[in-house]
């Protein structure tokens, strides 16, 4: 049996009763059980409330993966591409996977709801050093212990396990797509798709975008690898351990300005201290000689820093100034002795007065701001730098105690008390700053010179900017965010330390009697390696003898050959996959390749900008459009309290546990993928969003209340054969029309925020709808005349014929957001269907359904029932009236027919006005109100805009026990309406 939810205001009570306690006018005589059965009560097997196992896991195949299958297939509209940029293989889905996965699926299938074609294909990301180190830490064993093809095998199975977790739990968030078909799907690790990114590759090579250089990145010392700026995650809050420095100026004649002066720098990096090359100033600075009262040792600095360094190494007096150009090209002691690089005051515009002294220490060798100061000045000659590959001091340090110390570590330490034994240092002192850290280990990295690959962007980056000018951004400020990123670029380091990717198939010689290798990599040395990979595999790599990789051509020259054992960068890798697209059949015509990718903000830095250089790149001029004609872009999940999620505060919330329920169902019930979707399609997710159990068991009641909404109209409608079909417009009353207007306005605005991807203005819309248009005003306005009218009056089959078009179209609407349900509905309205939903496109209602006329005239009708609702709340406080079928409402028309708009109303819909307040009966009266009426209990109210006067009162009839209708004259067993509905019935 179906309970319809009763009024939100507790007057227009459930017509559903318990018919065992009929009111004293009923005769003694009356066989009250007789009349409940010949009421019309609902009747579904619709549940309200969500069980995932009956309610969504039936549907999942027929709306999943055979209808991804059918719409490929059959589908008779234009194509429509949604790129899935690759998640990264590795450890159990988290909330950020599940919006992405279900944003990405409403778009889906709204567009397939529309008859296009869809292609998704899901992706993964499968190298790199978090599967690399997670299969190592599995078979308990260190990369260096093992050959190239031991580790490559055991991240391979690690990858390919991961893959299979994620794609399952993927599955159970309702994702339209082909997940059991293995090509339908893609991954970075698949031979096609390594070769398909070999071959960009070499076409970046051909056109000298490619080159090798020792100089300054950024490496992470916990990964052992160099990163790309892509990489990276800012700490704000990382602690180092700075130190002020002095250093000694070469010999200066007794009578110089400068003479017994040391220069004092300020560095955070104090490990870097062994690669100093030079110091640098700004010749249009004006510096300052001081003295250090304490120490008495006289210093120079910046004018502009004499105040603020008096606060931190002591009291600073001044005692001459001169120009930063005087300083150019003066010499100073090193460090250490022994050391041969040049010591040298040099010129450098990025040093200001802001911070520090106003002389910046020099180490090309760990900064780029530094490199490019030390390549302007024409000095040449090697970097000095004492890192390894470990981040620790090298054997060429020339001190040791500093070899083999952690240069972020106690190298730093050990730094500074030779610093403090030799007296050279001034202060030290620990700071807090932004500090750049390894995205994957969370660790922070160091600059350091290290020979890598690195591609040139300097010709690519204004035509990806000029590309970017057509393509549509969600929200629209995140085109700046893009754009600056690029901008800030002029090379891309693309080389990894790792063996677990991609490789760089570069070769070197190192020639008989030479020291020197010589590095190959041009089209003609990769056209024969690709061949070998191609036919091979790129696992030939690692595992085949390096004669099978030298080009004939070069076969028979003379020296040692090896194999280079760089891998791409992931970025690299995931940022091809565009390539995949470039042949599906529909592409011919279309400028983009991609109607749409969808990731997270980060992505800015990392995939949306890789696809878009290296399509740029490989473009036969270098001005194709970009690989996507739209971003969206989402933010990042918090709990309930705006905080970020993590395994140390115990705030994590599983997707799975939401759709499937945890451990303890009552502290965390199985809510169902629809309801997780519900959620993701209700947050503004182009900010930050929070969910948490407050936020889940909100989300629940909305789907309760759409639900609820479903099982009365399914139990009301009944069986197909009992249907009414389309509305007839003759047929319908003005409530009618105007809920029926409603609900074209809401499907409009459904297609319109579907099309702009605003979900949360949907959800809004649809909310509304079911809540106030359907729940308070129409349900509970029909009720009596579904319950209690003969199944075949025409008033019934018209409203059965409403709420049966209100069901589709509603359908329709959240059908992108609740999949399952609308399989639910739709298997309910056709029983013994196999068949998806989805399947029949989404036929928008005819224009003819707006009725703004109709939602005038109930808009005035409803501003009297606001006032009658509020007269009978009256009566109800005072405990004259339970159910506002007890009272009857009189209306009194002060003015004459055609003198008011509102009147004239009122006499036209007088048969709706009963209905609408849902009294027993209204009366229209011409005059002024009688204050003296003899009646138990009357309130009066005057709606002075329309000129009206309203009262309520007890009802004048006696009580139908069939209908609870105070409509039965006394000397009748029934009202006037069941006697005829219990006449038709019998005979």
């Amino acid at each position: 049996m179906l309970l319809v939810r009763p009024s939100c205001r507790g007057l227009l009570r459930s017509r559903v009763h318990s018919f065992s306690r009929l009111n004293s006018t009923a005769t003694p005589t009356q066989d009250n059980k007789a009349y409940s059965k010949t009421l019309l009560l609902p009747k579904t097997t619709f549940p309200l409330w969500i069980d995932p196992a009956k309610s969504e896991v039936p549907f999942r195949e027929r709306t999943c993966e055979a209808l991804y299958r059918e719409q490929w297939e059959n589908a008779p509209g234009p194509l429509y591409v949604l790129h899935d940029g690759p998640p990264y293989a590795n450890g159990h889905l988290h909330m950020g996977h599940a919006l992405n996965k279900i944003l990405k699926d409403i778009i889906c299938r709204y567009h397939v709801a529309q008859g296009r074609r869809v292609q998704y294909v899901p992706g993964w990301d499968c190298h790199g050093l978090p599967i690399e180190n997670k299969a190592l830490q599995e078979i308990k064993k260190d990369a260096r212990s093992l050959t190239p093809h031991e580790v490559r095998r055991a991240a391979r199975k690690t990858a390919f396990r991961e893959i299979a977790q994620q794609k399952a739990e993927f599955r159970q968030f309702g994702v339209m797509a082909d997940w059991t078909n293995e090509d339908s799907t893609y991954r970075t690790l698949d031979h096609k798709y390594e070769m398909r990114q070999l071959h960009i590759f070499k076409q970046m090579v051909d056109k000298g975008l490619i080159y090798r250089k020792y100089r300054p990145v950024y490496y992470s010392p916990s990964s052992r690898s160099a990163l790309a700026e892509a990489e990276l995650e800012y700490a704000p809050d990382h602690s180092s351990h700075s130190v002020y420095v002095s250093f000694e100026l070469g010999d200066l004649p007794s009578d110089h300005a400068l003479a017994g002066a040391k220069l004092l720098v300020w560095t955070t990096t104090p490990w870097t201290l062994t690669a100093n090359m030079a110091i640098s100033v700004n010749p249009e600075v004006v510096y300052a000689v001081v003295k250090h009262v304490e120490s008495g040792d006289l210093l120079v600095v910046a004018e502009e820093r004499i105040e603020t360094l008096s606060s931190v190494v002591g009291k600073l007096d001044l005692v001459h100034t001169l120009p930063g150009s005087d300083l150019l090209g003066l010499s100073y002691k090193p460090l250490f002795t022994g050391s041969a690089q040049t010591s040298e005051i040099i010129p450098a515009s990025y040093v200001t007065t802001d911070t520090g002294t106003g002389l910046v220490h020099c180490a090309p060798a760990h900064g780029a701001e530094d490199y490019a100061t030390w390549n302007t000045t024409g000095r040449g000659g090697e970097l000095t730098c004492h890192v390894d590959a470990d981040g620790k001091f090298n054997e060429e340090t020339p001190h040791p105690n500093l070899v083999g110390k952690e240069v972020l570590g106690d190298g730093s330490e050990v730094m500074i008390e030779l610093l403090r034994e030799r007296g050279q240092l001034v202060e030290d002192q620990w700071v807090t700053h932004r500090y750049p850290y390894d995205w994957k280990t969370k660790k922070p990295v160091i600059v350091t010179a290290t020979s890598q690959w690195f591609a040139n962007l300097e010709d690519i980056k204004g035509k990806s900017i000029e590309a970017l000018t057509d393509v549509s951004f969600t929200p629209a400020q995140s085109r700046n965010r893009l754009e600056a990123f690029i901008r800030s670029r002029s090379e891309w380091c693309i080389s990894r330390q790792r063996v677990w990717g991609v490789p760089i198939p570069s070769l070197y010689l190192t020639p008989p009697a030479s020291p020197t290798e010589q590095t190959v990599l041009n089209s003609a040395s990769l056209t024969h390696v690709l061949a070998v990979l191609d036919a091979k595999g790129t696992e030939h790599w690692w595992s085949g003898p390096v004669e099978d990789f030298i080009p004939p051509h070069l076969a028979h020259e003379p020296g040692t050959w090896r194999k280079g054992t760089d891998t791409m960068d992931v970025w690299f890798d995931s940022g091809t996959s565009w390539s995949m697209l470039s042949g599906l059949e529909g592409q011919e015509s279309r400028k983009h390749l991609a109607d749409l990718c969808l990731e997270g903000s980060d992505q800015h830095r990392g995939w949306f900008q890789s696809q878009l250089l290296t399509r740029i790149a490989t473009s036969e001029d270098g001005k194709c459009a970009a690989p996507y004609q739209t971003l969206i872009t989402h933010g990042m999940v918090l709990d309930q309290h705006g905080k970020k999620m993590s395994k140390s505060l115990g705030n994590i919330i599983s997707p799975l546990s939401v759709v499937l329920g945890g451990k303890d169902k009552k502290a965390e019930p199985a809510y169902g993928a629809d309801t997780l979707r519900l959620w993701a399609a209700t947050v503004e997710y182009w900010h930050d969003m929070s969910i948490g159990p407050v936020v889940l068991s909100q989300t629940a009641e909305t789907m309760r209340r759409i639900r609820n909404s479903v099982r009365f109209i399914l139990g009301n409608i009944g069986p197909a054969e009992r249907r009414a079909g389309s509305p007839v417009q003759p047929k319908l009353t003005l409530l009618d029309r105007y809920v029926l207007h409603e609900l074209q306005q809401l499907e409009q605005v459904a297609l319109s925020q579907y099309a702009s991807f605003n979900f949360p203005r949907v959800v809004h819309a649809l909310n509304n709808f079911a809540n106030v248009t359907l729940s308070s005003l129409y349900f509970d306005v029909t009720k009596d005349c579904l319950y209690a009218d003969a199944v075949d009056s025409v008033e019934r089959r018209t409203v059965t014929a409403v709420l049966e078009q209100i069901l589709r179209t509603m359908t329709s609407v959240y059908a992108p957001m609740l999949p399952h349900l609308a399989e639910e509905v739709h298997s309910h309205l056709n029983p013994g269907t196999t068949s998806s939903f989805f399947k029949q496109p989404w036929k928008p209602l005819d224009s003819s359904y707006a009725n703004p006329e109709a939602a005038a005239e109930m808009s005035d009708l409803l501003r009297l029932r606001t006032i009658v609702l509020g007269l009978l709340e009256k009566a109800r406080s005072n405990k004259q009236l339970k159910s506002s079928l007890e009272a009857d409402i009189e209306i009194y028309l002060s003015k004459p027919s055609g003198s008011n708009k509102v009147a004239d109303l009122l006499r036209r819909e007088k048969n709706l006005l009963k209905k609408l307040f849902i009294t027993s009966d209204v009366r229209l009266e011409h005059g002024s109100a009688d204050e003296a009426a003899s009646t138990a209990w009357s309130y009066t109210e005057a709606s002075l805009v329309d000129g009206l006067t309203i009262r309520a009162r007890p009802a004048s009839l006696h009580k139908c026990p069939r209908c609870w209708n105070y409509s039965r004259p006394a000397e009748a067993t029934l009202c006037g309406r069941c006697e005829d509905v219990i006449g038709r019935t019998h005979n």
